[in-house]
């Protein structure tokens, strides 16, 4: 089954929805960062909460970064999405290791620990939006539930899970984000309330098979739901050689010069795939003489 995003309106139009299963996108950034069980967790439910966020971009061409500082052991995470469905992001320590919680499951909260979140959208302005929240469990949806009320006054309810397999592996990923838009009535409000309060657990919809849509459906039994767009969604870096090589250049003649006279391959890697560009002596010799013949 591959990744897939769904969003939707639901009580006529007085609900907004999003819903989304990231299980290959997780265990592909799992396998690119080898990350430990709760890392994996951890970082999963942030690309989950990302690609719905990057759904609600206005324009496809808009980037969203969520970043997660916390003072625990996985020193924070940053995850990136676009409007096309693109999502990447990495664990600052990805091999963090914390005791599993009181319920013997994976303890996201205690592995990112206390600080901040910090929502940044580029919409191609001259500076973009950037908002920080204080995190308010470290569990993520939660923070995402903050983030919406505090920064934007969108009261809305967020859940977001990573199950894993004995082998370590993503068993299977995702999660909702369903919001009250500012016109719903009471009823609405309390109807919400009740619906969100018998959700149990994320990982237990998608665990049956459940799709994003029959998810939604299924939270939201009480009241029609339209869904509106279905995507795919997947971890995917724009990282290339091109753009690496042209890292290179911005060090400058002087520094290019003294990596080539040692005589020493040159390794970049990228942050977010962890995809390493080798550049060989001879290699930035080229790059000097092609970046004299440009000037």
């Amino acid at each position: 089954m591959k990744d897939t995003l769904v969003r939707a309106i639901a009580d006529n139009a007085q609900i907004r929805a999003f819903a989304v299963r990231t299980t290959e996108m997780t265990e592909t950034a799992r396998k690119a960062h080898d990350t430990s069980p709760v890392v994996t967790a951890a970082l999963g439910r942030l690309m989950s909460g990302a690609a719905m966020m990057g759904s609600m971009l206005g324009e496809e061409d808009e980037l969203l970064t969520l970043q997660v500082d916390g003072d625990g052991p996985v020193g924070g995470l940053i995850v990136t999405a676009d409007g096309h469905g693109s999502v990447k992001g990495y664990a600052k320590n990805p091999q963090a290791m914390c005791p599993a919680s009181a319920s013997g499951k994976l303890d996201v909260g205690r592995i990112v620990g206390s600080g901040y979140l910090t929502v940044i959208k580029d919409m191609g302005m001259e500076e973009p939006y950037n908002s920080r929240t204080e995190l308010v469990t470290g569990e993520i949806g939660d923070d995402l539930a903050q983030y919406f009320v505090s920064s934007e006054q969108i009261p809305s309810g967020v859940g977001l899970g990573v199950l894993m397999n004995k082998d370590n592996t993503v068993r299977c990923a995702g999660g909702f984000i369903i919001q009250l838009m500012p016109f719903a009535s009471e009823e609405c409000v309390s109807r919400l309330e009740q619906a969100l309060s018998e959700v149990r657990s994320v990982t237990a919809l998608l665990d049956r098979g459940l799709t994003p849509e029959e998810m939604l459906r299924e939270i939201l039994k009480d009241v029609d739901v339209e869904i509106t767009d279905t995507r795919e969604v997947a971890f995917r870096c724009n990282c290339t050689r091109d753009r690496v090589e042209r890292v290179l250049l911005s060090m400058g003649k002087t520094q290019l010069e003294e990596l080539a006279a040692d005589g020493e391959d040159v390794e970049l890697n990228c942050q977010f795939c962890n995809t390493h560009y080798v550049f060989t002596p001879q290699e930035i010799r080229e790059l000097l003489h092609n970046l004299s013949i440009e000037k």
